[in-house]
């Protein structure tokens, strides 16, 4: 047996039914709500990088292509084509937006030179996560990329999926569907892996806090890290004292792994 079928049993749902307060009040509080499209996909990404023929400037913007649910990009200051620069695609957790994800990663991305995507989810949380399927939020990351890709020149060996609580469970999920994308993978207090069909072996950092009252770290990280290691992933895992979070040296460290600045794994 595939040792992820033990993993893919901790959904959310699977959270709540074991009693965990602290999540099920995260759920009641993010008023999931299932996409309307039942566009279910394999999760393959078709973007790749390429050279650009728009521009782009330093600093923040909106991508203006989700609507109400949209997404924000971050060029870091110095950026200047054709030199590539790594790209960070980052994934929210449940309630949440890309702008908001990406506050906790923006001083690191500044001070490593790293490009931030940060797209919206299509629902309150992402598609996986909430149906157990890919879904629409695929098809508008295809999209996010290729309007990326389409601005920043972007190094190929160092596009990298990461993402924080539903997020970080998502950038697992997409990131080894698409190996061959996503050259590492960064899960910043994971609840679960849910990949479909895995591709490539990219390298995976982890980071939990011991003391995580919303994805408990005995029931995730401490059983998903072993098994991402039998399957043959290197892993760099951390564990820190503290709660649901992402402290300000956990996202440095990350994001200069991410970078290939860090040692792998």
């Amino acid at each position: 047996m595939d040792p992820f079928r033990s993993l893919q049993l901790l959904s959310r749902r699977s959270f709540v039914g074991m009693g965990l307060t602290g999540l099920a009040a995260s759920l009641s509080g993010a008023c999931l709500t299932d996409p309307e499209d039942d566009q279910v996909n394999d999760g393959r990404l078709s973007a790749r990088p390429r050279a650009p023929t728009g521009t782009a400037t330093s600093g923040i913007v909106g991508l203006n292509l989700g609507g109400f649910r949209d997404g924000v990009l971050l060029v870091p200051e110095g950026y200047a084509a054709p030199q590539p620069v790594p790209l960070m695609v980052l994934f929210h957790g449940a309630g949440g937006a890309g702008s908001q994800v990406l506050q906790r990663f923006s001083e690191a991305a500044q001070e490593f030179k790293v490009a931030i995507v940060a797209p919206d989810s299509r629902g309150s949380t992402w598609d996986r996560i909430f149906t157990g399927q890919f879904r629409t939020d695929v098809t508008f990351i295809d999209q996010v990329l290729n309007l990326v890709f389409d601005r920043v020149a972007v190094d190929p060996t160092r596009v990298v999926a990461a993402g924080f609580s539903d997020g970080a469970s998502y950038a697992l999920s997409l990131g080894l569907t698409n190996g061959d994308l996503f050259t590492r993978i960064a899960a910043f207090s994971p609840g679960f892996s849910n990949p479909g069909d895995r591709v490539g072996n990219p390298p995976i950092f982890i980071s939990h806090g011991t003391a995580d009252p919303v994805l408990p770290i005995d029931v995730t990280s401490r059983r998903l890290v072993p098994e991402l290691h039998a399957l043959g992933y290197g892993v760099r895992y951390r564990e820190f004292e503290g709660g649901h979070a992402v402290p300000a040296a956990i996202a440095r460290e990350g994001v200069e792994w991410l970078t290939g600045a860090a040692a792998v794994p």
